[in-house]
């Protein structure tokens, strides 16, 4: 009797240390093997051209191929080793290909809005370094006589372009306020410029005369 115990005790160490060796490495390869395929899948569902079939079986193939390399000796192995560890590994490499399957649109959602997120960033950034460089310029034309004597233009708001570079300058400040208070900026109704509160559109207003 003992040693039937013994032998079992024995099996069930040899089984917990090959999940604890291997089952990290099986839900690693089936995970990502998953997310590939998937986020591969995703991505030609409405942007790759109909000549590009081939290609895509092919890279499919290899996908399955390198990630069958690791997740079945990483299988094998163990349940060679111990069956119900064989057991326990199926049914976490089952449940990881799922949430993969499952959690690869969110995943791949989120990473392009936040990379769009970046990019506007990035945008809002060089946009304001031109806008404080265009608004020295423009000081310089606005505090200078002789300037606003050889080129009248540049202060005549009558002008479309005058006009359209006073609104903008108005537009810059009102958003550079609401970012400064922690408001959000209110959208832009006809006829109006937009701000980050009640009079905001009205304060613009006065700033583009």
């Amino acid at each position: 009797m003992s040693v039937v115990v013994e032998s079992l005790m024995h099996g069930l160490l040899q089984g917990a240390w090959a999940v604890l060796l291997c089952g990290p490495v099986l839900v690693a390869s089936v995970a990502a093997t998953v997310f590939v395929v998937r986020r591969r899948a995703l991505a030609a569902r409405g942007s790759a051209p109909t000549g590009s079939a081939p290609d895509g079986g092919d890279q499919l193939f290899w996908d399955l191929f390198l990630g069958s390399c690791v997740a079945l000796p990483a299988l094998l192995i163990p349940a060679l080793v111990s069956p119900w560890a064989g057991l326990v590994l199926a049914g976490a490499a089952a449940a990881s290909g799922v949430a993969a399957y499952r959690g690869s649109p969110r995943f791949l959602a989120w990473r392009a809005a936040r990379n769009e997120e970046r990019q506007r960033l990035s945008a809002h950034e060089a946009a304001g370094v031109r806008h404080d460089e265009l608004l020295r310029r423009w000081r310089g034309y606005e505090l200078d006589p002789a300037c606003s004597i050889d080129y009248p233009a540049l202060t005549d708001v009558r002008l479309p372009e005058t006009s359209a570079l006073n609104k903008g300058h108005a537009d810059r400040g009102a958003a550079a306020d609401c970012h400064a208070q922690g408001l959000p900026g209110r959208r832009r109704k006809p006829g109006s410029i937009p701000g980050c509160g009640g009079t905001g559109s009205r304060d613009s207003r006065r700033s583009a005369r």
